[in-house]
């Protein structure tokens, strides 16, 4: 099997518009992102997930951030995690052939959005098949069923996926629901955590790599949360913690609008470089300005 060895701080980048009306990309940027997130301590990055609103870019916006986060993560020796998925399966195929042909560290994939798989084989089906496209590369599967409305039983996909799919890597687990997790969980496999509040709880559970939104906005508080919990420094650890629920409560977690909120915050807070707003329906985009 090929293996995705990856431990640490994935951080789940934003994607940067330009302020006009298509939302244009402002790639010019990302090398300052990359140098930014390399100094605070973090490990690698997430590009085109649910952070980076990769579900809104068209397969060329997808394919040139990837080619250039490809030359930004080996110039600052960060881990990159590449979603492929949530598009139709045309476009999943070449992306993956791209992924493949960039040799990226790792990929990770959404079921189908419209045909849902309704038990694990059909998942297995789907993931088995895009992993064909892509065989020198892990291959992680992207569990988000708020946003996909698949909660199927990860810990027996997991048994299945391992078994039949030579490439595949592991999970990347956003959900609330630990207890499918610490099932799916065993010493040698890979599940990366996507949470948005409680990582002390998976660290201290065991797991090894998260994935936070708010690692963008405070990517230091994550790296000492990290070392407190390596060093069995728990106090210490607890007070970060609450840090960080106190940050993410007051930058407000609803839903899909909190997405928009941690990116105005980043701007807010980063003079650096700017992120500009969410490409997303504009009922969306109003509510949030008035946040």
């Amino acid at each position: 099997m090929t293996s995705f060895t990856f431990k640490g701080l994935m951080v789940p980048v934003f994607t940067s518009f330009n302020d006009d009306k298509k939302r244009t990309i402002n790639y010019d940027v990302i090398d300052k992102y990359a140098l930014y997130l390399k100094t605070k301590g973090v490990h690698g990055v997430l590009v085109n997930g649910m952070t980076g609103e990769g579900m809104t870019l068209n397969v060329e916006e997808r394919k040139r951030l990837a080619e250039e986060w490809f030359k930004v993560t080996r110039k600052h020796h960060l881990t990159l995690l590449l979603n492929i998925g949530g598009t139709n399966v045309a476009d999943v195929y070449e992306l993956a052939q791209h992924a493949e042909q960039l040799k990226v560290d790792a990929v990770m994939v959404l079921p189908d959005l419209f045909f849902r798989p309704q038990v694990e084989e059909d998942l297995l089906t789907y993931v088995r098949d895009v992993a064909k496209y892509c065989p020198s590369l892990p291959v992680l599967y992207y569990h988000i069923p708020l946003m996909t409305n698949v909660r199927l039983q990860m810990w027996r996909f997991y048994d299945l996926a391992e078994k039949e799919i030579k490439n595949f890597g592991g999970i990347y687990y956003a959900d609330a629901n630990l207890d499918w997790a610490l099932e799916a969980a065993k010493t040698d496999r890979k599940i990366i955590l996507g949470l948005k509040t409680v990582a002390l709880g998976a660290l201290t559970l065991g797991f090894n790599a998260i994935s936070m939104p708010l690692m963008n906005i405070v990517p230091e508080w994550f790296v000492e949360l990290y070392d407190h919990v390596l060093n069995y420094r728990l106090k210490e650890a607890m007070i970060v913690q609450e840090r960080i629920v106190k940050r993410v409560r007051d930058i407000g977690v609803h839903d899909q609008d909190f997405i928009h909120n941690i990116k105005i915050e980043f701007n807010k807070v980063n003079t650096g470089f700017q992120m500009g707003l969410t490409r997303t329906p504009k009922w969306t985009e109003s509510k949030v300005r008035h946040f």
